[in-house]
Formats: C-alpha cells, sequence, structure tokens
C-alpha cells in the first residue's frame, strides 16, 4: 500500500532536464566517495611527499612500509610480497620501483566503482557487470584516470544491455535462461571492451586532454575565478551537481593523480560565500531570516549542507552578487598561492576541507584555510552593504518573505529536504498546502523487518531520516527492525516499507512495488514516523 499526496506541480523546461542529469552524475560519483577518500588519504600518507613518505621528516625506516604502499614506478613486480622480498635481499633502495596502492586504486578501483554504479543505475547489476567489463577497455587503452570514461561508458554499455535483453525477453526456452544470460553479458561485455580499447577510450583521452587544456588556460590567463560566476548562481538554483559532479570531480582527480592536489575540488566546495552570507544575516537580517541565520551558519559550516544557505540568497537575489565575489575571492587565493585538496571534499564541510587539504601539506592547509577565510569576508561584506541599504524596506515588508523563498528553494530543488524542514521548524514557517500528506495510515500485508528510506543520492536528507525514526523504534523498544537509506535507483524491492519525500514516492513505488510506500513531507520531523512505529507495534501484538 502507498501512502501519498497530490503531487506538487514540478516546474519544467531546460532547468529541470539539468538538474535530473546533474542527479544522475551525483548518482554516479556519491555512493564512491569513501573510496575517493581512503584513496586520498592513502596518497596524503604514503606518496613520496606524503606524511611517511620518502621526503617526509617522518619517514617511515622500518621495512621501508610507506615506499611499499605508496608506490611510485612502473616496475612489473608489484604487491607486497614482491617488496617485502627485495627489502629482505637488501634492494630497499628500489623500493619506490613498485606500484604500491596509489596508482592502482586511482587507475582501476575508482573509474570501476563508478562505471559499475552508473551501470547499476540503468539496469540494475547485470547493467553494472556489462558496464565494468566495458569501462576496463577504455581504461586500458588510455595512459590517465578514465574518469569521465567510466561516466559515460558506463551508462552506456548498460543501456545496450538492457536493449539485447529486450530482443529476446519472454523468448527463451525453459531451462536455457542461465545460459542465455551469462552468454549474452560475456559477448556483449567483451565486443564493447574492446570498442572502448580501440575507439571509445582514444576519443575520452582527446575530450579529457581538451577539458584540461581549457582549465590550464583559463589558470594561465588568471581567468578561473570567472567560473564562479557560474558556480554561485547554479547552486542557488539546484544546477551544480551537472557542473561539479559532471566536470570538476574526474578533472580533480587527475590532477590530483598528477600533482597530489587540484584547485578544481574547491570552486564549488569552499564553505567561505555560504558562511560570509550567514553570519551578514546574522548581523543586518531582519525577521526570521535574521533569528535563524546561526543556526543555520552552524549547519553549512561544519555539517557542509550548503543548500541551507540558498532560501537566504532568494530572499534577497542581489546577495547573489555577494557569493560571486566570495567564491571568486576563495578561487583567486588558491590560484595564486597554488592551494586545492587532494581528494574531493564531499560534503562541503570545513571538517571535508581540512582532511582533504592536509593530504597536500600542512602548508596547502593554511593557504586553503586562508581562501575560506577570504571568501566568507568579501562574501560578508557585501552582503552586509545589501542587507544595511535595504533594511528599512524589509523590515516593512518582511512578513513571510522568508517562508517563500524556503518554498522557492525546494520548488527550484524539486522537493523537500531535511534542510529545509528543519530550517521551517526552525522559522515557524508552515509548509504550503500544495504539500500537505495525506493522513491515511499504511498498513503491511506481511512481517516488517525492514525499513528504507529514499532519495535521489541515498545520502543527506535520507541519512537523517533514517536517523530518526530508528530512534523513535528504539524508544518504542522495538530494535530488531533495520532502517537504512539508499537511493531509489538503487532499490531492489526487498525493503518492507520504503519512506520518501512525496514528489519521489512515484519512481519508488516503481522501483519497489510490493514495499508499502509512505510519503512525508518532513524528513526531520514528520507525523508519519508515529504511524509507522504504531503499525510495527501493532503487527508485533498481533504475532504474539
Amino acid at each position: 500500500m502507498t501512502t501519498t499526496s497530490p503531487a506538487a506541480t514540478r516546474p519544467g523546461g531546460l532547468r529541470v532536464g539539468v538538474q535530473r542529469f546533474g542527479t544522475f552524475l551525483s548518482g554516479m560519483i556519491m555512493p564512491n566517495i569513501a573510496a575517493f577518500i581512503a584513496w586520498g588519504f592513502i596518497t596524503m600518507l604514503f606518496i613520496p611527499k606524503g606524511f611517511f613518505g620518502a621526503e617526509s621528516p617522518f619517514k617511515w625506516h622500518w621495512a621501508g612500509v610507506a615506499e611499499i604502499i605508496g608506490g611510485g614506478g612502473d616496475s612489473a613486480v608489484i604487491g607486497w610480497q614482491g617488496a617485502m622480498t627485495a627489502v629482505a635481499e637488501g634492494d630497499s633502495g628500489n623500493i619506490l620501483a613498485y606500484v604500491g596502492l596509489v596508482g592502482p586504486m586511482v587507475t582501476y578501483l575508482l573509474p570501476l566503482l563508478i562505471a559499475n554504479t552508473a551501470g547499476r543505475m540503468v539496469y540494475g547489476e547485470r547493467g553494472g557487470v556489462v558496464a565494468t567489463i566495458a569501462t576496463v577497455g577504455v581504461i586500458v587503452g588510455t595512459n590517465i584516470p578514465m574518469f569521465l570514461g567510466a561516466m559515460i561508458m558506463g551508462p552506456i554499455a548498460a543501456w545496450i544491455m538492457k536493449k539485447v535483453d529486450g530482443i529476446w525477453d519472454g523468448k527463451i526456452r525453459p531451462g536455457f535462461e542461465m545460459l542465455v544470460n551469462n552468454f549474452s553479458a560475456g559477448i556483449l561485455g567483451m565486443l564493447l571492451a574492446i570498442v572502448g580499447f580501440f575507439a571509445f577510450g582514444p576519443v575520452m583521452l582527446g575530450i579529457s586532454a581538451a577539458l584540461g587544456a581549457a582549465v590550464d588556460w583559463l589558470v594561465a590567463l588568471q581567468l578561473l575565478p570567472l567560473v564562479s560566476i557560474i558556480v554561485e548562481p547554479a547552486k542557488v538554483l539546484f544546477l551544480n551537481n551537472a557542473i561539479n559532479h559532471g566536470v570538476f570531480t574526474p578533472l580533480g582527480i587527475e590532477q590530483a593523480a598528477e600533482t597530489g592536489k587540484s584547485i578544481l575540488f574547491l570552486i564549488e566546495a569552499n564553505p567561505g560565500p555560504g558562511l560570509g552570507l550567514l553570519l551578514a544575516f546574522s548581523f543586518f537580517g531582519v525577521g526570521a531570516a535574521k533569528g535563524s541565520a546561526p543556526g543555520a551558519a552552524i549547519i553549512q559550516f561544519f555539517g557542509g549542507i550548503h543548500e541551507i544557505y540558498f532560501p537566504y540568497a532568494l530572499s534577497k537575489p542581489t546577495t547573489i552578487l555577494a557569493l560571486i565575489a566570495g567564491g571568486a575571492a576563495g578561487v583567486t587565493t588558491n590560484m595564486l598561492l597554488n592551494g586545492g585538496l587532494a581528494f574531493p571534499a564531499a560534503p562541503g564541510s570545513i571538517i571535508a576541507v581540512t582532511f582533504a587539504a592536509l593530504g597536500a601539506g600542512v602548508g596547502n592547509l593554511l593557504v586553503v584555510y586562508l581562501s575560506v577565510i577570504i571568501a566568507a569576508t568579501v562574501t560578508f561584506l557585501i552582503t552586509g552593504v545589501i542587507l544595511r541599504a535595504s533594511r528599512k524596506r524589509d523590515l516593512e515588508a518582511e512578513g513571510d518573505t522568508f517562508g517563500a523563498a524556503i518554498a522557492q528553494t525546494e520548488a527550484n530543488k524539486g522537493k523537500s529536504s531535511a534542510a529545509m524542514d528543519a530550517l521551517r521548524t526552525s522559522t515557524g514557517s508552515a509548509a504550503p498546502e500544495s504539500a500537505a500528506v495525506a493522513n491515511t495510515t499504511a498498513v503491511a500485508t506481511g512481517p516488517i523487518e525492514r525499513i528504507v528510506f529514499a532519495c535521489d543520492a541515498g545520502m543527506g536528507s535520507s541519512a537523517m531520516g533514517a536517523s530518526v525514526l530508528r530512534n523513535k523504534l528504539k524508544k518504542a523498544g522495538i530494535e530488531d527492525i533495520t532502517v537504512t537509506n539508499q537511493a531509489i535507483a538503487n532499490l531492489d524491492g526487498t525493503a518492507d516499507v520504503v519512506i520518501t519525500q512525496q514528489q519521489l514516492t512515484e519512481r519508488a513505488t516503481a522501483k519497489s512495488p510490493n514495499s508499502v510506500h509512505v510519503s512525508v513531507d518532513n524528513f526531520m520531523n514528520s507525523p508519519k514516523y508515529e504511524e509507522v512505529v504504531e503499525m510495527v507495534r501493532a503487527q508485533r501484538k498481533e504475532n504474539e
């Protein structure tokens, strides 16, 4: 059964199309961020210039452990056993010839994870397998980390597999299904890997080279800060994923693999502009915006939830100019002083930024901190001037302006979010009528053992919702139910109950039709959670 409500009208046009594209791109990257971070830490600690590397004062002398892990050459003798043998034979001076972990992870592991995730999004496990096989051809056919190739070849390969399966769907004789399925996927994977090696790989190599040259050109002419003119407004309109995950992250990884860090990781993730905006509203704002801004600043700066400052910018659109100036100032600082991150900072929290910047050295961390401070200061000063100039007008017309900006933010995103729900709660703003959720209660026909919160990326807001319900179940004395969160694209029909925001329930129902579906407006504080708890409690009583 599904509890739902009338779907809010979603805006159409180019913006929604770009949003969906950005969601798809982020869906490939975000589930694998932990792998990027793991690679970043290994790089930070064990490459020759890392904390324990050969060129570090903290170098590990025992058996050349850091050199073995970090690698540094192209020797065919790879791995711990071969390296330890060399050490035992007194050949420790050649340890850097061993490949170690850094190179294989960035060359093979990370692109293949992206390809597999993309394939699963398009065509489940079968699509993921074929996408991975095909992407190996692209990787081997090039000499750089093939992230863009994985993000393109992965979905294409899975889509082709889906179409091929459709040719003989329902036409296979009973008993031959496994034979046909395995051989068709294997043969198609082989053909796509060959195409990737001879054709697709070189094309992607050219595209990557062109994009890299464009970035180098912008840096050489000191024009990279101008990118903020696109990025900062795009963030407020939720159009940044297509730019950040589609271009900056793959190019940044390639740069980081060569130089140990990349400025591209900080163009969108720098928390400085958002912090400056929220601090300005804390001092110079009026009404609900002023009262809620300090709490929002903490969430944005330390939690990395940037979307929480978007309503403030929308309530006073001229402040977007301040965000652009602050973002450009931060980029300029990093460009002039050679600052960057060793791996992507996700979410864009100062904590994540610190670890990612520290991966390229303490000096680099100070530069990155300076870029955050300068970005925040520039945004704060310009926003302060804008707010002071219109303060009298704002006091007279305040009313529900900020509540309307929250609603506009959700409309731009195409769905509600936990950050907006928390902001609405702190200001006392009511949810719009069109977002009201039906009061019907879901009824489960089978035993409830697994509850899944699902959203676009499977992180962030759904994780917070899962934590809230988990605590409510625990307080009710129910501790044997698994409550998790994941992306809608990864729903596999095994969940007993699926909880989504109302705009996403239809998609979730299509992915998991046999589950009980519960629609909520507020992931942080929904009355539907109490209904779910009561549903579980009632079922337990019936089975006693």
